[in-house]
């Protein structure tokens, strides 16, 4: 039987923490609406990621293997909802707001373009002229502005806790004197996050809710441990590495004793879900502590404690560090992978100077209003285009335009 840190609560039991994010007190949208009678803020707002267009993008969208023939390998969904589990399950227990967490890991990855980082580093490169990309800042544009489904506004009108969540979920992104910092330090914002920040102020110097920080660090989570089933999978790896690995090894020597007979398939399934389980673990316990240490007694003062207070313990945060290396040495970087990473790369940038050159080449309601003179807003344009295109969309769109296209597969 698995045990709780002390104060943590177990299945079926429910109560607000006076820490968590109340949805009573949230800040609400940029337009104002009506209660719901049915659901809180945060409720409304899982709910409106999960119709989204966007949304259902992310099934042919990639996760780490592009075009790979067998069906198991995750997509940008399967890890997004397996993002969103393990976000419930750390927030239950803290007494935070389930629905909150859930909304934020279930829209983290909405600003994604095609073939995952290699189609972000391709619009990257291919926006240096025009402030470059970021996915993080474009899942804010795409809930904000980009999706078209109510006759009173564009975007999903989400609230300002959704929001600062998606933009701040790794910590501040201005320091005290006003200046990037965290990712964006030494840079500049991302221009969506500036144009936004004049319709709604994220308090981009202070850290976001603990729900948000929960959807950050379930992330994590999630492809360190989904990755290892995936990578063996496409046996780039094999399971005797993992014995070698301070986080794996203990839990599949424990597997090995009470199984010795599974065969590696189910071995490889106990791992995956035993690790997960380690590591939520280790997120609660570590997280009580450092909520008990700072005495923090309300969401405002979570925003302003100076420092993340969900997290790794110190061993298992030097644990996971060094299997996120091995799994990028071995899987991300292997040949295998990059091969098609390469040329998904080299078609991104193919249909990016395409579509920039000439506009009239995307669908009419894409060249709407857009004027030719403004190279800044045609570049922006092109990659709000190219960063809701799917795959296979993308594959198709070039082979409109080209008559040679690469095969990914």
């Amino acid at each position: 039987m698995v045990e709780l840190p002390r104060g943590l609560l177990r299945h079926g039991e429910r109560r607000r923490a006076p820490y968590a994010t109340d949805p009573a007190a949230s800040r609400g949208g940029i337009h104002a609406e009506p209660d719901d009678p049915l659901r809180s803020p945060f409720q409304r707002d899982r709910d409106r990621i999960i119709h989204s267009n966007a949304f259902r993008r992310l099934k042919h969208k990639t996760q780490v293997f592009i075009q790979h023939g067998d069906d198991h390998f995750r997509t940008r969904l399967i890890h997004t909802l397996e993002v969103a589990q393990i976000a419930r399950s750390i927030a239950r227990p803290l007494g935070l707001d389930e629905d909150l967490a859930e909304a934020l890991a279930l829209a983290h990855d909405l600003g994604h373009p095609p073939f995952g980082h290699a189609g972000e580093r391709a619009l990257d490169e291919a926006l240096s002229s025009f402030e470059g990309f970021d996915h993080n800042a474009q899942s804010l544009r795409v809930v904000s502005e980009l999706e078209h489904r109510y006759a009173l506004f564009d975007g999903l009108n989400l609230t300002f806790e959704t929001h600062e969540g998606l933009v701040k979920h790794n910590g501040p992104i201005l320091n005290a004197a006003g200046r990037p910092a965290g990712v964006y330090a030494g840079g500049r914002l991302p221009f969506a996050i500036r144009a936004f920040q004049e319709r709604q102020d994220l308090e981009l110097n202070l850290f976001a809710g603990l729900e948000a920080q929960v959807a950050a660090i379930a992330d994590d989570i999630a492809y360190d441990c989904h990755d290892i089933e995936d990578g063996l999978r496409a046996e780039l790896i094999d399971l005797a590495a993992f014995e070698e690995q301070p986080l794996t090894a203990p839990i599949l020597a424990d597997i090995h004793i009470v199984f010795p007979t599974l065969d590696s398939a189910r071995v490889v399934h106990e791992l995956v879900r035993r690790t997960i389980t380690a590591m939520i673990l280790d997120v609660l316990t570590e997280t009580s502590r450092r909520i008990a240490e700072t005495g923090v007694e309300s969401a405002d003062a979570v925003r302003r404690a100076g420092a993340p207070l969900v997290g790794f313990s110190h061993e298992t945060a030097r644990a996971e560090a060094a299997l996120k290396r091995f799994l990028t040495e071995n899987v991300y970087r292997n040949d295998v992978v990059m091969r098609p990473v390469r040329l998904a790369e080299a078609l991104v940038a193919d249909l990016f100077e395409a579509l920039f050159d000439d506009p009239t080449r995307m669908p009419d309601e894409w060249g709407e209003g857009l004027d030719r003179e403004d190279a800044h807003g045609v570049a922006r344009r092109v990659a709000d285009y190219i960063a809701g295109m799917t795959d296979r969309y993308a594959i198709a769109e070039h082979q409109r335009l080209f008559d040679d296209t690469p095969e990914l597969g």
